[in-house]
């Protein structure tokens, strides 16, 4: 296993194939961009409130998602300023360095080393028998989702063929359930419905017990239609998972033909600790605070 496993792919310019892609999709061409960048710096100096500065591959982070829209753009710039508000308790000058321990120490999060089939990223997130709440509590876990999130979003790649996530409930038990608190549920889904600035593709629920439904129950009233779409059980009936990600680009952990996962969040903590200056700049977005 190489470091190369494990690294973000950021200032790549996308393939053919992407880039066709992003013009199919996201109305993507140098005109549109240019135009839309323009327009966004321009939005930003009314928007006098935000603070985002003038980066453009900041700013393609929150074009591309909003298909180079800049008005839906500034739009979600503010979703994404009054999430941090909202959650400043857990987020406010959030580093790598914070949950060095649950990264290193515990297998809850994981991100494949390449890619799938479509090209995307994939999440795993293993909320079964593997975590223990009372080692890793729910606000450590978004934590780390949103670590790694700010990581991903700097990826074009990711930025266009967008991400899937996989919820692996593999030997869930009474103490995962009550972990999965109520404000958690609300502050997750918060985040991925209006404040993520990345295409969610795809969530894959897996090995789900009877017990998971005690969770379903309390996650299906916050979830709005577009999300509900995209998201799949499948227990433990790999070849239903096969229908969206190929069995040629999953571990043999999900019925796949790659090794078994060798690796964890561990091996991703360095990666993301590199992109410290971003995840530092991150942390001054938002609402301009009041002096």
């Amino acid at each position: 296993m190489t470091s190369s496993d494990f690294r973000i792919e950021r200032n790549v310019e996308l393939s053919e194939e992407t880039k066709a892609i992003a013009e199919k999709e996201l109305r993507e061409t140098p005109e549109r961009v240019r135009e839309a960048l323009e327009r966004l710096k321009e939005l930003l100096k009314e928007n006098n409130d935000l603070y985002f500065g003038e980066d453009e591959e900041l700013l393609t982070i929150f074009l591309r998602p909003c298909k180079w829209y800049p008005e839906s753009a500034v739009a979600l710039m503010r979703r994404v300023a009054e999430f941090k508000r909202d959650n400043a308790c857990l987020l406010d000058g959030l580093l790598p360095e914070h949950e060095k321990e649950a990264f290193l120490e515990h297998k809850v999060v994981n991100v494949l080393k390449g890619r799938d089939d479509k090209g995307r990223r994939v999440l795993i997130v293993s909320v079964g028998g593997t975590w223990d709440p009372k080692k890793v509590t729910a606000d450590q876990l978004f934590k780390m989702f949103y670590l790694i999130h700010e990581a991903a979003m700097l990826e074009p790649e990711s930025q266009v063929r967008g991400t899937v996530v996989l919820m692996d409930f593999h030997n869930m038990g009474w103490s995962q359930t009550m972990g999965l608190t109520p404000a958690f549920s609300k502050r997750l889904l918060t985040f991925i419905q209006d404040a993520l600035p990345l295409r969610l593709k795809e969530v894959h629920f897996v090995k789900e017990p009877m017990i998971f439904n005690v969770v379903w129950k309390m996650f299906k009233p916050l979830i709005r239609e577009k999300l509900k779409t995209r998201i799949y059980f499948h227990g433990s009936k790999m070849a239903s998972l096969h229908k969206h990600i190929l069995p040629t680009h999953l571990p043999s952990d999900y019925g796949g033909e790659l090794d078994a996962i060798d690796y964890s969040s561990a091996d991703w903590y360095p990666v993301i600790n590199e992109v410290l200056p971003h995840i530092q700049n991150w942390n001054s977005y938002g609402f301009i605070k009041k002096t």
